[in-house]
C-alpha cells in the first residue's frame, strides 16, 4: 500500500477535483465515492475501481473490505485525506472509479423523470429508491444535480451502479414520449389521484419541491396525479414524492 504524504501529489490534486468538478469527472470519464459500503458496492458491479484511498486512521479491519486484487490501494495522513474529501464528515475511505455507462431507456418499462431537482441528496435518495422498486431507468432534465457527484453516490447507497441513470434535454424527453413513453406528471393540482391510476407500465415525472414540474414536462404528460395528503400540508420533499410514486408503480406492477 502506498502512501501519500502531500497535497501536491498528482493523485491528491486529481481525485480532489474529481470530488469538486463536474466538468473534470465527465472529462475524465471518472467520479469519486466515498464509504466503506459504497466501495463493496462498487466491487460488486461491473463499474472499474481506478484507485483507493485510505485515511491513516482507518482500522486494520476495515482494510478487509478492500476490492478485488489488481485495483492500487494507497494511505494518506489525516490532513491530506481531509484536504481530497469534498464531503465534512467522510469515512475513512474514498475511491475513484469510471463512470457508470447509460443504456437506452426502456420506453414500454417504468421510468421516474426528475425534472429540475438540484439537491444532490433527493437526487441520490430517488436513484435508490428507483432501485429497490424495480424501475428501468432514471431519467435527469433540467437543472438537476449531478448524479455522479459524492454528495449524490453517498445519498444512493451504491444504487447509482446498479440503477440506469439517463441524461437528457427537454427535446430528448420528448423523443422518448414520442417513442412510446407514457407519461404521468406529479403535481399538486393533479386532477387524478396517484393511486387510481394503472402505473405498471408507465412513467412519472416529478420535480423540484419550490418550482415543480417545467412546463415543457408538463406539456408531455398524459394527465397530472397528485398524492393525496392531509389538509395543511402544501408539498412533500421530491425524494419522498417519488419514492410513494415509484411504490404505487411497483406494487401495481406486483
Amino acid at each position: 500500500m502506498d502512501a501519500i504524504a502531500s497535497r501536491r501529489s498528482a493523485l491528491a490534486g486529481h481525485l480532489r477535483r474529481l470530488g469538486r468538478d463536474a466538468g473534470y469527472r465527465y472529462e475524465r470519464g471518472e467520479m469519486l465515492c466515498d464509504g466503506w459500503r459504497c466501495l463493496r458496492e462498487a466491487a460488486d458491479s461491473p463499474v472499474e475501481i481506478t484507485a483507493v484511498l485510505v485515511s491513516a486512521g482507518a482500522g486494520e479491519d476495515a482494510l478487509g473490505t478492500l476490492p478485488r486484487p489488481g485495483v492500487p490501494v494507497y494511505r494518506a495522513a489525516e490532513d491530506v485525506f481531509s484536504y481530497i474529501s469534498p464531503l465534512k464528515t467522510a469515512q475513512d475511505v474514498l475511491f475513484s472509479c469510471a463512470l457508470p455507462r447509460a443504456r437506452e431507456v426502456d420506453v414500454s418499462a417504468r421510468n421516474l423523470v426528475l425534472d429540475g431537482v438540484q439537491d444532490p441528496g433527493n437526487v441520490g435518495t430517488a436513484i435508490r429508491s428507483a432501485a429497490a422498486f424495480g424501475v428501468d431507468s432514471v431519467i435527469l432534465t433540467g437543472p438537476c444535480a449531478d448524479p455522479y457527484s459524492p454528495k449524490t453516490a453517498r445519498a444512493a447507497m451504491g444504487a447509482v451502479f446498479r440503477e440506469n441513470v439517463a441524461r437528457t434535454d427537454y427535446g430528448g424527453l420528448r423523443r422518448l414520449v414520442g417513442l412510446g413513453l407514457a407519461l404521468y406528471g406529479a403535481a399538486a393540482d393533479g386532477a387524478e389521484d396517484i393511486r387510481a391510476l394503472d402505473l405498471s407500465r408507465a412513467s412519472a415525472a416529478v420535480g423540484s419541491e419550490g418550482a415543480g414540474l417545467a412546463e415543457e414536462t408538463l406539456s408531455l404528460c398524459r394527465g397530472r396525479a397528485a398524492i393525496r395528503m392531509e389538509p395543511g400540508t402544501e408539498s412533500l420533499n421530491a425524494a419522498v414524492a417519488a419514492s410513494i410514486i415509484m411504490w404505487e408503480m411497483y406494487k401495481g406492477a406486483g
